[in-house]
């Protein structure tokens, strides 16, 4: 993360450090050693993933100019991850657009438009739920830069809901990998999500990201409480 010139923010780094010593933690428990914590102990984050696009470095290159690179504008709640400086505007068909969709970082190894339902009417695209990353026969879309513009063949979804976990929160839930899974929410506009992806990996932090209508029916910014069930 060299070319970042934005130094990750001090809650980040914080939220790092207390998964790494609930997982060292729950080693010790296991392992038989003299540890002061009894338990591992999950910290349940939900968050609104709003639409966004996810970028190779290709075709960043063709929107924003040769050896272009993203710049952070936010750092997002998991580890590396980030909001960029850099935003598009995609075009659909029959020219509907929706201007400054962001960027999130760092780049990837193919392109990717995240989008919401309503997005998805507002663009005139029959956008499918697709977990992140799975976009074979997706629609594509225009999107335009202030250096270039390129046709994405393929790549706009509306992603399903999933929740991030590391192993050790899995094994705390219970839960594995590509499992589905629900989520409740607490609020004046109460509702349960089901069919929520189980996406484990050992980089990353609990949380479960829903889409911009997702959060709004739920009332999500409002809740007093949120829960995963089998």
């Amino acid at each position: 993360m060299t070319s970042l010139n934005i130094p990750m923010p001090r809650e980040q780094l914080e939220r790092i450090v207390r998964q790494v010593v609930r997982q060292r933690f729950a080693e010790q428990l296991n392992a038989g050693e003299p540890q002061m914590s009894a338990a591992y102990e999950s910290n349940l984050v939900v968050n609104i993933s709003a639409r966004h696009l996810h970028i190779s470095r290709e075709d960043l290159e063709k929107l924003f100019g040769p050896g272009a690179k993203l710049t952070v504008y936010r750092w997002l709640y998991q580890p590396g991850e980030f909001a960029s400086e850099q935003r598009v505007t995609i075009i659909g068909p029959r020219r509907r657009a929706i201007e400054n969709v962001r960027i999130l970082g760092p780049v990837r190894e193919r392109t990717q438009v995240e989008i919401s339902g309503t997005d998805a009417v507002a663009l005139g695209i029959e956008a499918p739920v697709r977990p992140s990353g799975t976009v074979e026969g997706t629609p594509g879309c225009i999107i335009l830069g202030p250096k270039g513009v390129i046709e994405l063949k393929e790549g706009v979804i509306r992603a399903e809901r999933h929740v991030h976990m590391s192993p050790r929160d899995a094994a705390s839930y219970g839960f594995k990998d590509g499992q589905y899974v629900r989520l409740r929410v607490q609020s004046d506009c109460a509702m349960t999500f089901d069919h929520v992806l189980c996406r484990v990996d050992p980089k990353v932090l609990l949380e479960v990201h829903l889409d911009t209508d997702e959060g709004n029916a739920c009332d999500l910014v409002n809740a007093t409480g949120v829960e995963l069930l089998a």
